[in-house]
């Protein structure tokens, strides 16, 4: 990022905030964010990557501001979080404004390695704060330099007990994979009360008029702490928790064009694990053991960690992290 760049973030996150709906004070917050967050990564970290994300309704609502930095890192992140605090000897009101401004606010950073910082704002307007969150979710789904529209998508949904997860990337790049991808949201959608065998099986045959797409659908039982997953090709899948890493099966073939067998594959889920899927946009050489404290940081910088490392650069990418939220109850029936 660099210094001409403040100005284009900062209208683009304005855009976004206005498509949305927000007041002009979550737009007013939004926009002091976007400026004191790119100021900081180039005052600080000599540029870095600034990402945008509208929130889907399950996660509240409002617009997520993402840093990524790959600069000497923060020395002391509560002592950078006071106002009036400064390395670079001007007023140092920019971490800690941005923390007062935000509705949800994380940081993470590694000596000599960088930092992640996580900013949330506009979700006090959202209805659907009145209804239980039962996960926390970080995303970044991009598309491949130089394409404008991106070929992977991902999707949550909540239905009663079940909570499920899409991620999907339509074959190559462009706007036939878009198509795809997001005809396979669609289909999703439409298909929730059934199992992931089910919506897959669904997801093939609505997919035969398009170019195909590889996918894998994950269903969470949040009374059972049971994780069901059936899926298509490359999408990878695990779930961490006591220290260990699981990875979840998929098998060959491409919905809407290939497919020998669905077969769902169960697994424990327990309440504290962390399910992370991506497409192959994303090398699998990632280990979360050499980001010391980040499994237990906001799903959104463990995904932006990720995608900051081991993006392979020549692709669609999705990155899709999510855990259980604390002391959540549901009720039964749709959300």
């Amino acid at each position: 990022m660099e210094t001409s760049q403040i100005a284009e973030a900062r209208r683009t996150v304005t855009a976004m905030a206005s498509s949305l709906d927000l007041d002009q004070i979550q737009r007013g917050k939004l926009a002091l964010i976007t400026t004191e967050i790119s100021t900081n990564l180039i005052k600080h970290a000599g540029g870095g990557r600034l990402l945008l994300r509208s929130l889907a309704e399950e996660e509240g609502g409002g617009v997520e501001i993402l840093a990524l930095d790959k600069g000497r890192g923060i020395p002391d992140i509560i002592q950078s979080l006071q106002d009036g605090y400064s390395t670079s000897g001007t007023p140092g009101g920019g971490l800690g404004a941005i923390h007062r401004l935000s509705a949800v606010f994380d940081l993470y950073s590694l000596a000599s390695s960088g930092t992640a910082l996580m900013a949330r704002a506009g979700s006090g307007v959202s209805p659907s704060q009145k209804q239980p969150k039962f996960f926390e979710l970080g995303a970044v789904c991009l598309p491949k330099p130089g394409e404008k529209a991106c070929g992977d998508s991902w999707d949550i949904a909540y239905c009663g007990e079940r909570c499920l997860f899409l991620v999907v990337d339509g074959l190559g790049h462009g706007i036939s994979a878009f198509e795809a991808a997001q005809r396979a949201v669609g289909l999703f959608r439409k298909n929730l009360d059934h199992n992931p065998g089910a919506i897959l099986e669904a997801l093939h045959a609505g997919l035969r008029s398009t170019r195909g797409a590889v996918l894998a659908v994950v269903e969470i039982d949040l009374e059972r702490n049971q994780l069901q997953m059936a899926g298509i090709g490359n999408i990878s899948a695990a779930i961490l928790f006591s220290g260990n890493r699981r990875h979840l099966v998929s098998l060959n073939g491409t919905a809407g064009q290939d497919i020998r067998r669905i077969q769902e594959f169960t697994y424990p889920c327990p309440e504290d694990a962390l399910l992370i899927m991506h497409s192959d946009g994303l090398d699998t050489h990632w280990n979360l053991r050499d980001y010391p404290g980040l499994e237990t940081r906001h799903p959104s910088l463990i995904a932006g960690m990720l995608y900051r490392d081991h993006y392979r650069g020549n692709d669609d990418v999705t990155v899709l992290i999510a855990r259980r939220a604390e002391n959540k109850t549901f009720s039964h029936g749709p959300h």
